[in-house]
């Protein structure tokens, strides 16, 4: 029998504000254990938690961006359990009224080839809500430290529907919430600071069933390729425990990404398990037309859009925009660049920057931000090598200068002496007759229709012009005289 895979992914973001969701303590990562606490923080008897609006902020955009339709009243419910990271022994939640209904994902498979478009799909939500953060458990030697400096910081959960069936449709899903997020300016999503968290949920059941199968849950998948080498390892497990006649239970599982093993953690809870409740402390929230429409107002384009629009008005290629698109900043640098460069000079400024700039980047260990390279400054350089003052050879060095000092290409030009000679007409003219007369095999080759023979010229031109001859006006004189050959 054949069987399919059914995944659903419960994915848990940070939000990115000042302060926690339910008390004025400032939110962060990477302070001194149990430094940002307060009394609410640590549920100490006789506190009230009171409502950060930035978070709801946040979150409706989040719903926005992706589509969700936005509840005009959510409620806010306890989740009861005991763990040593959660302080109340319960955690402030959203169960039957969340803020966020429905909405999707769109996602771009891998392409046939790294240069081609994979497929694009939309993945269906289910829901996002808000709630609260829990602490973090630090397991030692001798005994085990629990720092409350990460609970109660708001956290998204996005929920999907169970339509994925592949660990490369996970990871591909996984990675457009992160570019999403991240355009938002929602979360940084940093695997490795906790921003961004995922649980995958999955079953098989027999093709063209529907009804699903057994749920098995996979927790700790602190990486996005862990996510999907999570969930290919988990298929392969329960289809042979099935092949071997074995029978599935509802589980969670542990997953560990270096050994690509799994272990059981603990029979699955239902909800029933939680007995949630509504939080008596905290007031139901409306949401009006007009608070949508500000948050509206504030939606970035989305990564996917950016691209396709990048493909048709700037005439981009895939290799290019597949590059600029994943960081925000990334994209407006190049538009802004483009935009200067005037029409047709787009490819180059996108070759400059996935190929030159993100290389200095990452050679100096620095963000973007850092470059001493502008938008102007980058389309100033094609500019000059359009107009053919400047060599392709010579604009590379002349590049590695403006990384380093800021200078403007014509200053770095000048200061270094790289403009190309400008050719007198005859002396050019004479250079490539010798060069024809030289290389009587490609005059015939090109003579017979093979146009890349003209390449066996342009070399012994170049020498003689020292490399300072016009690449443009050689390849045009060139192809006067082997017209009337």
């Amino acid at each position: 029998m054949n069987y399919e895979a059914v995944i659903g992914l419960e994915v848990h973001v940070q939000i990115k504000t000042h302060s926690k969701v339910f008390t004025r303590v400032v939110a962060g990562y990477g302070h001194e254990p149990n430094t940002l606490t307060d009394p609410v923080v640590l549920a100490l008897p006789g506190t009230l938690p009171v409502m950060n609006k930035a978070a709801l902020d946040a979150i409706i955009k989040a719903g926005l961006l992706l589509g969700c339709e936005i509840a005009p009243v959510c409620k806010w419910d306890r989740k009861q359990y005991f763990y040593p990271d959660s302080p109340k022994n319960y955690q402030i939640s959203q169960y039957d009224q969340p803020i966020c209904i429905g909405g999707s994902v769109e996602i771009e498979l891998p392409g046939a080839a790294r240069n081609i478009m994979g497929e694009h799909r939309k993945i269906p939500l289910t829901r996002i809500h808000l709630e609260e953060d829990v602490g973090k458990l630090n397991h030692h030697v001798a005994d085990s430290l629990v720092d409350y400096n990460r609970a109660g910081t708001p956290l998204m959960e996005i929920v999907s529907e169970p339509a994925m069936h592949t660990a490369e449709e996970a990871y591909a899903y996984l990675t457009s919430i992160r570019h999403t997020m991240i355009y938002g300016g929602i979360s940084d999503c940093d695997m490795e600071k906790g921003q961004l968290r995922c649980d995958a949920n999955i079953s098989i059941r027999p093709v063209g069933e529907t009804k699903l199968g057994t749920k098995v849950e996979l927790k700790n998948l602190n990486s996005i390729s862990y996510v999907r080498d999570g969930i290919a390892h988990e298929i392969k497990r329960q289809l042979a425990v099935v092949a071997a006649g074995g029978k599935l239970i509802q589980e969670t599982r542990d997953y560990d990404g270096q050994t690509g093993t799994s272990q059981s953690l603990r029979s699955k809870e239902m909800a029933h398990d939680y007995r949630y409740f509504p939080d008596p402390d905290l007031m139901p929230v409306q949401v009006d037309a007009a608070w949508k429409e500000k948050l509206r107002a504030e939606c970035p384009e989305l990564p996917f859009d950016k691209q396709r629009r990048f493909l048709r008005d700037y005439q981009v290629p895939y290799t290019i925009t597949s590059v600029l698109i994943p960081e925000r900043e990334l994209s407006d640098f190049f538009e802004a660049s483009a935009k200067l460069a005037g029409p047709g000079r787009a490819q180059a400024v996108g070759n400059w920057i996935a190929n030159d700039l993100l290389r200095e980047l990452s050679a100096a260990k620095l963000p973007l931000a850092a470059a001493k390279i502008t938008p102007a400054s980058l389309a100033e350089l094609v500019g000059l090598i359009e107009a053919g003052t400047l060599l392709n050879a010579a604009a590379k060095e002349v590049f590695a200068a403006m990384f380093v000092t800021g200078e403007a290409p014509a200053a770095v030009v000048a200061r270094l002496g790289l403009a190309a000679a400008p050719s007198d007409a005859g002396e050019l003219e004479a250079w490539c007759r010798d060069s024809i007369a030289a290389n009587p095999k490609a005059l015939a080759e090109f003579k017979a229709g093979k146009d890349s023979a003209i390449n066996a010229f342009k070399g012994p031109v170049m020498k003689a012009g020292k490399g300072k001859a016009n690449p443009k006006l050689v390849d045009e004189t060139l192809r006067r005289l082997l017209a009337g050959a």
